[in-house]
């Protein structure tokens, strides 16, 4: 996954070249009717109207962050086990009164829209009809190349939005990072950053803080 500026060419290592042509083509036909260059980030609002218009086609994998689009290639079959496997230990841990969100929108403010892998929220699909949830107890990803991304940009992105908990699944490593108590951090990217920082390994157990009567086998998340 790679931030594009609105306003600039991206600029992608080759493997991810299908996203260049995917930018390329959203950010003309979005600035050529106009004639006038983007100077600004994305809001939501706009990524709305991309979508509605469908300048964004369905299959484009396509994310929000922080003014930014940011575009990412298909899972592979690490990433995606892991989505499974986390989808399934986290509802069999959680009980009646939470969802878990598999790769769907977070209205986390009007500059970001992320999709993370997993997202822990309140309540029933039924309740989110109207928008997209905001402040969800949990949010997950699952990183292997993205790793540098999902601590430093995804990282400071949700400690702004005073997210209470967020879980890297670290395949590269065989363990699972934990960030808890977000606070105001200069050097973040965002000038947010999580203060506790705890790393897992595949034979401890993790206890969420939305429900912490359960302990989870950090195990049962790793493929």
């Amino acid at each position: 996954m790679v931030p594009t500026a609105p306003s600039a060419v991206p600029r992608l290592p080759p493997y991810q070249i299908r996203a260049v042509d995917d930018v390329t083509r959203l950010r003309l036909a979005w600035d050529m009717p106009t004639m006038h260059p983007r100077t600004q980030g994305w809001t939501r609002t706009e990524y709305a109207r991309l979508i509605e218009t469908t300048i964004l086609r369905s299959g484009d994998k396509v994310e929000l962050l922080g003014g930014h689009l940011c575009v990412s290639e298909r899972q592979n079959s690490p990433h995606a086990t892991a989505i499974a496997l986390g989808q399934e230990a986290l509802q069999k841990a959680l009980g009646p009164g939470w969802s878990v969100r598999v790769q769907l929108p977070i209205a986390l403010d009007d500059e970001s829209e992320p999709e993370p892998d997993l997202a822990v929220v309140s309540g029933g699909p039924r309740d989110y009809s109207a928008d997209h949830p905001s402040r969800p107890a949990l949010v997950i990803e699952i990183a292997d190349w993205s790793l540098t991304l999902d601590r430093e940009r995804k990282g400071s992105l949700y400690a702004r939005a005073r997210l209470p908990e967020y879980w890297i699944v670290n395949l590269v490593g065989r363990a699972l990072e934990v960030y808890r108590d977000a606070g105001p951090d200069p050097a973040a990217l965002y000038g947010w950053a999580y203060r506790s920082v705890q790393t897992l390994g595949a034979n401890q157990h993790v206890t969420p803080l939305a429900v912490p009567s359960t302990a989870i086998p950090v195990a049962d998340l790793l493929p």
